[in-house]
Parts: structure tokens; sequence; C-alpha cells
């Protein structure tokens, strides 16, 4: 009898772990998309510093990117889509959507270079993201000659791709592991 209570205890407690670590995740996540969330919101209220339209920070994928590094896929897309619609709802952005275009991208590239040289892979999602906004006003607008700030976008997109991959880089290693997993 002793033994049978003694293998309860042992099943609830490992129950009680698995919940614990589920509450902890989701709970981390959370907190990372409303980080996330507040840049995001704050970002777009700052006037853009070129005048190039559809050219932003995008200081907002410094978590998305961080989430793809520390954790799977499935949780830097959650991430990206609370943030995408609650974003959606705070701002009336409702272009936002195309952002998935570059988390695609970003989880592709981070794979393939297994999770090193993060930088590359904010690089890449970036240009793919502005790749994304220049194909969305090409089926919207149907006009040709918005492929003539694809140039001007690419630049932009690696430059603060890069801004946001080394953010994240120094993020990753700085931010112990502990209070993220």
């Amino acid at each position: 009898m002793k033994c049978l209570l003694k293998c309860i205890g042992n099943i609830y407690a490992d129950a009680d772990m698995k919940k614990t670590f589920d509450v902890k995740r989701l709970t981390t996540l959370a907190l990372l998309t409303t980080i996330a969330l507040t840049i995001f919101v704050v970002e777009s209220a700052i006037p853009t510093l070129v005048p190039i339209p559809g050219v932003k920070l995008g200081l907002a994928n410094i978590v998305t990117l961080f989430v793809l590094k520390r954790y799977k896929f499935s949780d830097a897309a959650i991430v990206l889509v609370m943030r995408i619609i609650l974003a959606t709802i705070f701002t009336g952005q409702a272009v936002s959507f195309l952002y998935w275009v570059s988390l695609i991208v970003m989880a592709a590239v981070n794979k393939l270079l297994r999770g090193q040289y993060i930088f590359l892979t904010g690089i890449l999602g970036a240009v793919s993201h502005n790749a994304g906004q220049i194909l969305a006003a090409f089926f919207i607008l149907r006009l040709s000659g918005i492929f003539a700030y694809m140039p001007f976008l690419v630049i932009s997109g690696v430059i603060t791709g890069l801004f946001t991959g080394l953010v994240c880089f120094f993020a990753d290693k700085y931010i112990p592991k502990k209070y993220t997993m």
C-alpha cells in the first residue's frame, strides 16, 4: 500500500511538473508578445527617418528573432500572430498581416544555419518582408513602377535587419536562459 501511494504521488508530481512547465512557457511567451507589441506601438508612433514609404526599423522583430532562436518555430509563430492581431486592433494597421512572409523566411534561414548567425536571419527576414510589401503593393495598385522602390527597400532591409539581428544576438548572449526557458 505504501508503495502504491508513493507511485501515485510520483505520477501527480510528474503531472504537476508538466503543468508548471506549460504555464511558465505560456507566461513567458505572453510577456514576450507584450514586449513585442509595446515596441511595435511605440515605433509606429515615431515618424519615419527616411522619406521612402515602407521603410521602418522593425524593432519588434528583435523579439520574434529572439523567440525563434530560443524556442520552437510554433512559439515564434504564436508570438508573431498575437502581436499582429493586437497591433491591428491598437494601431489600425491591417497591413501587418504581411509579417508572415518574413517569419517563414527567418525560420527557414535559422534552421539552415542551425541557429548560428542570427544577424543573417534578421537581414533575410527584413529583406523578405520588404519584398512582400512590394509584391502586395503591386497586386493592389497594378503599377509596375512600384518595383523602382525595391533597391531602396533592400538597402534599408539589410541595415535594419542587421541591427535587429545584432540586438537579438546580444540579447541571447546576455539574457540567462533560466529566465526564458
